[in-house]
């Protein structure tokens, strides 16, 4: 994985996973096309989807994900706002009754919880960003 990261207030960078990679801090720089090597083939063949968490934080997540060829993500949604970018390939979005047809560099931006659900041809990678809205309860949602 390729990260440049500049850590300013953490005492130690705040890793994620067994693979050890930085998801925070101060300055994050991160090269999408050496991440797209890292989704794992194995994984896309039998699913047909794939993901890598980019970045954790706070609310803020940028996760990498590949369809294959035929893959599908099924219908959810989620309490924050939504952006979706297509790095590589095509997919169609389905969101409040209407395909969406993205090709590489489109954009789609979807309202906090607007369901949608996603299916490829071709095959595609995307960058997915979520701003998650703290849950009633929460510690950030007390702040």
């Amino acid at each position: 994985m390729s990260w440049t990261v500049v850590l300013k207030n953490y005492s130690e960078p705040n890793f994620m996973s067994s693979m050890q990679r930085t998801v925070q801090g101060d300055v994050l720089l991160h090269h999408l096309t050496q991440d797209e090597s890292t989704l794992g083939d194995d994984l896309l063949a039998r699913s047909g989807r794939t993901a890598r968490t980019l970045v954790k934080e706070g609310p803020l997540r940028l996760t990498m994900l590949a369809l294959a060829p035929g893959g599908e993500l099924p219908e959810h949604s989620t309490d924050g706002p939504v952006s979706i970018h297509i790095l590589k390939g095509s997919a169609v979005f389905h969101a409040l009754e209407i395909d969406h047809a993205l090709a590489t560099n489109d954009i789609l931006v979807l309202a906090p919880g607007v369901r949608h659900s996603a299916r490829s041809a071709e095959g595609c990678t995307f960058l997915l960003t979520v701003v998650h809205t703290p849950s009633a309860g929460s510690p950030a949602a007390a702040a």
